[in-house]
C-alpha cells in the first residue's frame, strides 16, 4: 500500500469540500443567516486537509488497491465532515441523523430523516441539495478536473467511483476525460435550472432542484416534493431531465463530436428507454379507473418511472396507495436502476443486459454442451472477467440487502418497510414502500438503523468494493 499517496489524495478531497462549502455559506449571507456553521466546519477541514496533502509522495504509482481504499475513504470523510453544518446550525442537531443525511446526499440517495423541511435554514438546506450535484458525478472526478494528477494511474479512482461494470477514457488523458464529463454535467444542469425558471419557480428552488435532479437524488425544498409545484410544466421538466441523467454520459460525448448515429443505436440506451416505455403503459393502465383516466395516469407514471427507475426519488403521488402491481413494478425498477456511467444508482442496465445473457448461454449450454458461446455487448464481446464481476456485484447485493434486512428488524417494523428501506439505500432511491414510502421518512428507525442503512447507501453509490475493500486486512500491507 502507497500511504503517501493515500493521505495525500484524501488531504485533497477534504480541501476541495472545503472549497465547495463556500457556495452554502455564500446562500447563508444572502439570506441574513449565520454562517458560523460552515465557518466551524471548513476550519477544521482546512487544517486536516492542508496537513494531510502536505504529505510527500515518494513513488507516484497508484494501483488498483490504493484506488479503492482512497475512494472509500473519501466518502466516509467527505459525510463525517459535510453532516457537521447541520449540527452547528441546529437543524439536525442529532449527529447520527447528520450523517445519515448527509451520506443520503453524497450517494444521491435522497432518503431523509426530516420531519420540518420548510423549516431548514437557506443556508443548510443549500448545503443539502448541493451534496447531490456533488455526489452524482463524484468528488474524486471533481478534483481530477481541477487539479494536476498522476496521469493514467488515475484511471483506478476514476474506476472505483464511476458506477458500472467498466470505466473507459473518453480521451487518452484521465484529467481531460473528467472536465468533459463535468463540463456536461455542468451544462446540462444550468438548462434544467433555466427551464426551471420558465414553469415560474424561483431561482433558489429551480437550481436547487436542478442539482438534486443532475445527481439524480431526490431531496427537496418542500416537504411534498415535485408535488408542492402542482404543475404539468414542471412535472414533465423534471422527469425528462431525470431520464436524461440517467444515460451514460459517454454517449453525450459521441453525440458532441457527432456520432450521433453510433449514440443512439447503444444497446443498453435502446434496452433502458424500452424498460421505460414498457412500465409507463403498464402502470397508467393498471392505475388509471384511480386517478382519472388513462392521460392523467400517464402523468403519473411517466414521472414515477422516470424517478425511481433513474434512481431520483422525488415524487408527485402516493405511489404506495397504487395497486400491487404498480407498487412491486416500481420495486423492481429499483433494482434495474439507470445506465453505467451515469449519475443513477441500481443494478445497471448493462450489468442486467450481461447477467440475461449470462442465464440465457448456460441454458443453451445444458442444451450443446460442445459449443462454447460469447456474451456481447454494444457490438463487442464481453471478457469473462467482467461477467465474472457482474455475478459477484448481483450476489453481494442480494446478500447485503438479505442481513440488512434481518438487523432492521430488531426496531419491530413490518416487513415491507424493512425490506423496501433496505433496497432504497443500497440502491441509491430514496423512497420505498410502508413507513418509508413518498410521504413517510426515515426518522423513526433507531441509530444502529440508520447506521446500517448510511453503510448500504455507501456500498451502493461506490458499487460494493470500495466500502469492502476498507475491512480487507490484506488490503493494508505495505506489499
Amino acid at each position: 500500500m502507497n500511504y503517501r499517496i493515500v493521505w495525500n489524495v484524501l488531504g485533497k478531497v477534504l480541501l476541495a469540500e472545503a472549497l465547495l462549502m463556500l457556495l452554502p455559506l455564500a446562500s447563508a449571507l444572502i439570506y441574513g443567516e449565520s454562517p458560523l456553521p460552515f465557518v466551524l466546519t471548513i476550519l477544521p477541514l482546512l487544517a486536516v486537509g492542508g496537513g494531510l496533502s502536505l504529505v510527500k509522495i515518494r513513488k507516484s504509482e497508484l494501483f488498483a488497491r490504493e484506488g479503492f481504499v482512497i475512494v472509500g475513504l473519501s466518502w466516509i470523510l467527505m459525510s463525517a465532515f459535510g453532516a457537521l453544518p447541520f449540527v452547528f446550525a441546529g437543524d439536525i442537531p442529532h449527529y447520527v441523523d447528520a450523517v445519515f443525511e448527509t451520506v443520503s446526499g453524497f450517494t444521491t440517495t435522497g432518503a431523509s430523516i426530516l420531519n420540518d423541511i420548510e423549516g431548514m435554514s437557506r443556508g443548510c438546506m443549500f448545503w443539502r441539495l448541493f451534496t447531490h450535484w456533488i455526489g452524482g458525478m463524484g468528488v474524486l472526478v471533481f478534483i481530477a478536473a481541477i487539479l494536476p494528477v498522476s496521469g493514467d494511474h488515475y484511471m483506478h479512482i476514476m474506476r472505483a467511483e464511476v458506477p458500472g461494470p467498466e470505466v473507459s477514457k473518453l480521451v487518452p488523458r484521465a484529467r481531460k476525460t473528467a472536465r468533459i464529463l463535468y463540463m456536461i454535467y455542468l451544462a446540462m444542469t444550468l438548462i434544467e435550472t433555466a427551464l426551471l425558471l420558465c414553469g415560474g419557480m424561483s431561482f433558489y428552488d429551480a437550481l436547487l432542484h436542478s442539482f438534486a435532479t443532475a445527481g439524480t437524488g431526490g431531496f427537496s425544498t418542500r416537504a411534498a416534493s415535485i408535488a408542492a409545484y402542482d404543475s404539468v410544466y414542471i412535472e414533465m421538466v423534471v422527469a425528462v431531465f431525470m431520464i436524461l441523467f440517467g444515460v451514460n454520459f459517454n454517449l453525450y460525448y459521441l453525440i458532441l463530436i457527432g456520432q450521433v448515429a453510433g449514440a443512439l443505436k447503444s444497446e443498453e440506451l435502446l434496452t433502458y428507454l424500452g424498460i421505460i416505455t414498457a412500465s409507463v403503459l403498464a402502470i397508467a393502465a393498471n392505475i388509471a379507473s384511480m386517478v382519472g383516466g388513462f392521460a392523467q395516469g400517464l402523468r403519473y407514471a411517466v414521472f414515477q418511472v422516470g424517478t425511481i427507475i433513474s434512481t431520483t426519488g422525488f415524487a408527485t403521488a402516493n405511489f404506495d396507495a397504487w395497486p400491487e402491481f404498480s407498487r412491486w413494478l416500481l420495486v423492481l425498477l429499483m433494482f434495474v436502476g439507470s445506465c453505467a456511467g451515469s449519475t443513477g444508482g441500481g443494478i445497471k442496465i448493462s450489468r442486467i443486459i450481461i447477467l440475461l445473457k449470462s442465464y440465457l448461454n448456460e441454458l443453451k449450454q445444458l442444451i450443446l454442451p460442445t459449443r462454447v458461446r460469447r456474451i456481447w455487448l454494444e457490438g463487442k464481446p464481453v471478457s469473462d472477467t467482467t461477467v465474472r464481476s457482474v455475478l459477484v456485484v448481483f450476489h453481494v447485493y442480494i446478500a447485503i440487502i438479505g442481513l440488512s434486512v434481518l438487523a432492521l428488524t430488531l426496531d419491530g417494523r413490518d416487513i415491507v418497510t424493512n425490506f423496501t428501506a433496505s433496497c432504497a439505500c443500497i440502491f441509491n432511491v430514496g423512497p420505498g414502500l410502508g413507513l418509508v414510502g413518498p410521504t413517510g421518512n426515515y426518522f423513526f428507525f433507531s441509530d444502529l438503523s440508520k447506521i446500517i442503512l448510511s453503510m448500504e447507501m455507501l456500498i451502493g453509490r461506490l458499487e460494493v468494493f470500495p466500502v469492502l475493500f476498507l475491512f480487507a486486512p490484506s488490503v493494508w500491507r505495505r506489499r
